[in-house]
């Protein structure tokens, strides 16, 4: 099999199993930042929601741009 494939597929899991095991502490900290928006507390709290949502952008696009590739490979 195409080592790339399995570089796409382990990137596409491995990146899966690291946002649904981070899911729950990203909502219970928007909710802490929710319930308390005058506190100090919150904006290290932001902080870490908004690289996460980066984050999880980023794994996105690098895991489209690995698909595009391995097709292009395959295919073309």
């Amino acid at each position: 099999m195409d080592l790339l494939l399995w570089i796409t597929t382990g990137f596409m899991l491995l990146g899966l199993v690291v946002l649904v095991s981070m899911k729950k502490g990203m909502e219970s900290k928007v909710a802490f930042i929710k319930a308390n928006m005058e506190d100090e507390e919150n904006l290290s709290k932001a902080k870490s929601v908004i690289w996460w949502i980066w984050g999880t952008t980023a794994w996105g696009v690098g895991a489209i741009s690995l698909v595009g590739w391995w097709f292009h490979n395959y295919f073309g």
